[in-house]
This record gives C-alpha cells, sequence and structure tokens, in this order.
C-alpha cells in the first residue's frame, strides 16, 4: 500500500452548484483513503459553502475576484500558499491543468476522458479515480451528502415545521412537497403555467407545498405567481436550504426541479427528488443513478432532440440563447415535460419513501 498522500488540492472552477455536489463523493472518498490528510477545494460561490464545515476538508478557497483570469490566479495562489503532493481538478481552462502539473505534484488533470452519452458524470469521476489507484473499488458507489451540523439539522427541522400545516388528527396529509422553479438557466427553465398547475394538482390531492424564498428578479425571468396554498421557505443560504431538504426527507417528502444546483443539494440532503430534464440528457446528468435513499425520477423531455449533445452541452444551439430550434416559443423538450407526469413521479415516490418523524433519525 502507498503511504497516503499529506497534502491534497481538489480545483473545482467550472461555476456551477451541482457540479460541484456530483464531485462530492470524490472529495470524500479522497479524505476516506488519506486519512489526516490536510486536503483543500478551491472552488466557486455559492457552491464553496456546501463544504464548510464538512469534516472532511481542512480549506475552502475561492477566487478574490471576479474578473478575466481569477480562477488561473486562485490556482496559481494556492499553489503558492501550500505544494500539494496530489492534485485533482475537473476544470481545464486557461491553461490550469498545466499550472497544476509544473507544481511537481502527482496531477489527474482529466476527469472526463472521452465520456460516454449514458455514463453519469459522479460516476465517471469516481471510476476514473479508482483506475488511478486513488480510490477503491467500493468508492464508486459512494453517492453524493452533504454534512450538516446538529446545530444546522435542529435548524432545518424548526424551520420547516414553522411553515408546515399541522397535521391533521387522522394523520391525513400526504408528504409535503417543495417546487424549486428557478433554473439558473433560461433553456433549463420549466413554464411558469405548468408549475401553477402542478401546485394545484397536489395541493387537492392533500400535498403540503413550499418553495424556496423567491429569487431575485433576472431580466426576461418568469417565475410562477403561486396562490397561498405554496408557503416560501425562508431565506437561509444554501447550507441552511440543505437543512430544510434533509428535514423534509425525514417526513418522506419530495423535491422537483430542473436540473440545477438546489435539485442536486436536496438529493445530497437525502430527500427524493423528481428532475425535469431537457436540454442536458438525463442518462448523463440525472440524479437517478446517484440517489441517496429517497430515490429520484428523472423525466425526460424530447429524448429524440437531435440537436441535443449529451457529451458537449454547451455546443448546443440552444444552451446560451434558449432559442430553440424546434419551437419559436421556447425550449421545445422541456415543455415536453407534461404535469401529468410529474404528478405520478411524486406519487411514486411517497408511496416508496413513507413520511417518518426526525426522532425516528435520532
Amino acid at each position: 500500500m502507498r503511504e497516503p498522500y499529506r497534502e491534497i488540492l481538489v480545483v473545482d472552477l467550472l461555476g456551477g452548484i451541482g457540479d460541484l455536489v456530483m464531485l462530492l463523493p470524490a472529495v470524500h472518498g479522497l479524505a476516506l483513503r488519506n486519512p489526516g490528510a490536510s486536503l483543500r477545494v478551491l472552488t466557486h460561490e455559492p457552491g464553496a459553502a456546501l463544504l464548510r464545515g464538512d469534516p472532511a476538508v481542512a480549506r475552502v478557497l475561492i477566487p478574490r475576484h471576479g474578473g478575466a483570469g481569477a480562477e488561473r490566479e486562485a490556482v496559481a495562489e494556492a499553489l503558492a500558499a501550500r505544494r500539494p503532493d496530489l492534485a485533482i481538478t475537473t476544470t481545464r481552462y486557461d491553461g490550469i491543468p498545466d499550472l497544476l502539473t509544473a507544481s511537481g505534484a502527482r496531477c489527474v488533470t482529466d476527469l472526463w476522458r472521452r465520456p460516454p452519452p449514458d455514463e453519469p458524470v459522479g460516476e465517471r469521476y469516481l471510476r476514473i479515480l479508482v483506475a488511478e489507484g486513488l480510490l477503491r473499488p467500493e468508492d464508486a458507489l459512494a453517492r453524493p451528502a452533504v454534512r450538516l451540523t446538529p446545530a444546522e439539522i435542529a435548524y432545518g427541522e424548526s424551520a420547516l415545521a414553522r411553515r408546515l400545516p399541522a397535521v391533521t388528527p387522522a394523520g391525513t396529509a400526504r408528504p409535503p412537497v417543495v417546487l424549486v422553479t428557478d433554473a439558473g438557466m433560461d433553456v433549463k427553465r420549466w413554464p411558469a403555467g405548468r408549475w401553477r398547475e402542478l401546485a394545484t394538482l397536489l395541493a387537492r390531492r392533500g400535498h403540503p407545498l413550499l418553495t424556496p424564498d423567491a429569487p431575485p428578479k433576472r431580466a426576461g425571468a418568469a417565475h410562477p405567481a403561486f396562490g397561498p396554498e405554496v408557503a416560501a421557505l425562508p431565506r437561509c443560504g444554501l447550507r441552511g436550504l440543505a437543512a430544510c431538504f434533509a428535514a423534509l426527507a425525514r417526513r418522506g417528502g419530495v423535491v422537483v426541479g430542473g436540473d440545477t444546483g438546489p435539485l442536486r443539494v436536496a438529493a445530497a440532503a437525502g430527500a427524493a427528488t423528481v428532475g425535469l430534464f431537457g436540454p442536458t440528457w438525463a442518462r448523463r446528468y440525472g440524479i437517478g443513478a446517484s440517489a441517496g435513499p429517497g430515490g429520484a425520477v428523472d423525466l425526460q423531455g424530447q429524448p429524440g432532440c437531435p440537436h441535443r449533445r449529451p457529451t458537449a452541452i454547451t455546443e448546443q444551439p440552444c444552451w446560451w440563447t434558449a432559442e430553440c430550434p424546434l419551437s419559436p416559443a421556447g425550449a421545445a423538450c422541456m415543455t415536453d415535460i407534461g404535469v401529468s407526469s410529474v404528478a405520478r413521479a411524486v406519487t411514486r415516490l411517497c408511496v416508496d419513501s413513507p413520511a417518518r418523524h426526525p426522532a425516528d433519525d435520532a
């Protein structure tokens, strides 16, 4: 057996919360296989918050500014501050792999390596690290997990309880459902009208409904105007939201959302999820393959779209502009996902994950 690495630097500067969540099993696996190592992670806000307080991570680093070259500068500063003996990166732009290699550390600078279209991203990371001898085969079965403190868990329980209606004496209330309507990118957005239809249908079936506090309005971003049947979770930051999702999981609840960071955070906190996938290919970016105990259903809109590129999504004609070659009215793939399909997925997950009282996990 090789000696454990003592200084480990993990670089994930792809920019998305979901990108970091998919890397969490690799971070935790490296910490497990190198006990006592000082493991630093260089990443972006707001995802960086997910690692603060994580016992596997000695320090979380972020770029000092948002201008051109900030990421490369941040890597150079991390190397100068403390030379790693192992460096791992998902980030391949701006000469960052060469910068890491020049440090003299053992490096894995390509966690992609011509990926097949149907291999989940997070699983590919793990398999490559196993092939490199940095993880063991059993580590490839790990799933993303956000590690919360006892205080955060208590906060999530309290915050969720304050927004849920009291359960009737007969206990007829169904598990709660959180609707994550924001998608970060317009091309991933499910139509606002569909969200309202879904809320009406689920409320009629007895599900208490919640949504994250309304995000700042962006030009051109249409958010559904829900009625009083949908309560807003408190504005609490990413770790607070993860704590609310963990509390939801203990009640057998479900989170519905597009291919976004908050949905992946929900799964990593243990909640069941229904993912609405359009421009991204669910067999590669879906949550189902890496779902935790809550389970997951990934719904793919327009599976036969000729313009989708599962391993090169940023090169799709719709990606940056949200202008769909198949429909002048917006992303045909997102519109293709029907309300009834989503409602059926929620029902299925609620049956598979019955509600349990938080004390059951004590």
